[in-house]
């Protein structure tokens, strides 16, 4: 499913490209399979924030408070837990991770689960992994599931980074999803990041 907000021609262009995650598979609407989000769940303990979501895929994630594309999450500010799949298109998903990024640093968001693809040599990638404390390899590509129930084959792994001070428990919890790496526990902002006020509305491609 593609959501769209106004922005300029380059970032439109850049957000209707296919996403890595689902690309060639003639369809962009898939949701994350409901294991890795009761995997959140219990790490988190609850998920009060799903900033980049639609209702179907809240029948699963069910957060206490979540942003469609008409709410649009990065003119919004973050808070508590939050449990987050975000954009994959290039320069959206930079933005996505910035905000998390930067809430969190500043104490706003407590805690937060993100799933993302595997791209490490992306700037994105290197935010959240300079911040997080600790990240999962998945064992095999995550098979995002349709709104019909349909199951996609994405060309890229995935993997799923943790925000917060209780890496032992998702140490204990992920580990039966993949490599799980501890990271540094200290919360660092990127240099040249925005402060998670900051960031604009933006065009953005969406998988639940």
């Amino acid at each position: 499913m593609v959501l769209e907000f106004p922005l300029d021609e380059e970032r439109v262009v850049a957000a209707k490209r296919p996403a890595l995650v689902t690309l060639n598979t003639g369809n962009t609407e898939w949701y994350t399979p409901a294991e890795y989000i009761e995997s959140a769940r219990t790490v988190l303990g609850g998920i009060d924030l799903d900033p980049a979501s639609n209702p179907v895929a809240q029948e699963t994630v069910r957060a206490a408070t979540y942003y469609t594309v008409e709410d649009d999450g990065l003119s919004n500010e973050w808070a508590g837990k939050v449990c987050m799949n975000p954009p994959y298109t290039a320069h959206v998903i930079n933005d996505f991770m910035d905000k998390l990024t930067g809430h969190f640093a500043s104490g706003e968001v407590s805690e937060a689960i993100v799933l993302t693809n595997n791209n490490t040599d992306t700037s994105w990638f290197h935010s959240g992994v300079e911040t997080a404390s600790a990240i999962c390899f998945t064992r095999g590509r995550i098979s995002f599931y349709g709104p019909e129930g349909q199951k996609t084959s994405p060309t890229n792994g995935q993997c799923f980074f943790y925000f917060g001070r209780n890496s032992a428990a998702f140490i204990d919890e992920f580990s039966r999803h993949g490599k799980v790496i501890p990271l540094s526990s200290t919360p660092r902002v990127i240099e040249g990041s925005l402060p998670a006020s900051e960031y604009p509305p933006s065009t953005w491609e969406q998988h639940g």
